[in-house]
């Protein structure tokens, strides 16, 4: 196969498997996901999702959030670890948005990245969820797979994400990063990862990768 039929299968691979798309984040608008994206930082989307209904029941939106102390979200959001960056991070990012942005979430990636814990992931997440706006977030699932499928050479997330972007077309990235990463979670995890089961990295997959997982199985 060619790099381009490759990505071809990939693409409609993927969208057999996921033809509607659940997105693993619980939001209701780009402010809640905002938070709920910052909060998933080496934590699980399922933790997540059990302790923003507890937050945002006091407050989701900047307005509400400010009135609340650093000490007060810190309680809230413990147990998806690092609560103490974290806190900082949702008090003083709320007020630079009533500061500087009428209270709204910015739909640029700088402006996104000059709030305190926003980093280039949790913007391209927030610009692609929230707003539509073609962008390719790098999670451990999609850096794994986009390796194991030798369209990277592995090197960094930063590296992926080019890679990313050059082989697929920007129509496809808002669907693809989602789908990727539930095809990561579901049939090509980092441990307990079955072969047989994963479709695309059989079919595609980069030979060395291959040869490693059938030698480890010996």
């Amino acid at each position: 196969m060619t790099k381009q039929e490759k990505v071809d299968f990939v693409i409609k691979t993927l969208k057999e498997l996921y033809p509607t798309i659940p997105v693993p984040l619980d939001h209701k608008d780009p402010y809640t996901l905002l938070i709920a994206v910052l909060l998933s930082a080496q934590s699980t989307d399922v933790r997540v999702n059990q302790i923003t209904p507890l937050l945002f029941a006091k407050a989701d939106n900047p307005y509400d959030m400010v009135k609340l102390s650093v000490t007060d979200i810190r309680e809230i959001i413990k147990p998806v670890g690092l609560s103490p960056m974290k806190s900082k991070g949702i008090h003083g990012l709320s007020q630079i948005l009533i500061d500087k942005h009428q209270g709204k979430v910015p739909k640029t990636y700088e402006d996104l990245e000059a709030l305190p814990a926003v980093g280039h992931k949790t913007a391209a997440v927030v610009l692609s969820q929230a707003f539509g706006i073609p962008a390719f977030p790098v999670d451990t699932h999609i850096h794994r797979l986009m390796y194991r499928w030798g369209f990277t050479n592995g090197k960094n997330v930063v590296q992926t994400e080019k890679d990313a972007k050059r082989l697929f077309p920007e129509a496809h990235w808002n669907d693809l990063h989602l789908q990727i990463i539930w095809y990561g979670r579901e049939y090509s995890p980092a441990r307990g990862w079955d072969l047989d089961k994963d479709i695309i990295t059989k079919t595609i997959g980069r030979k060395s990768v291959i040869k490693a997982y059938y030698a480890k199985k010996k």
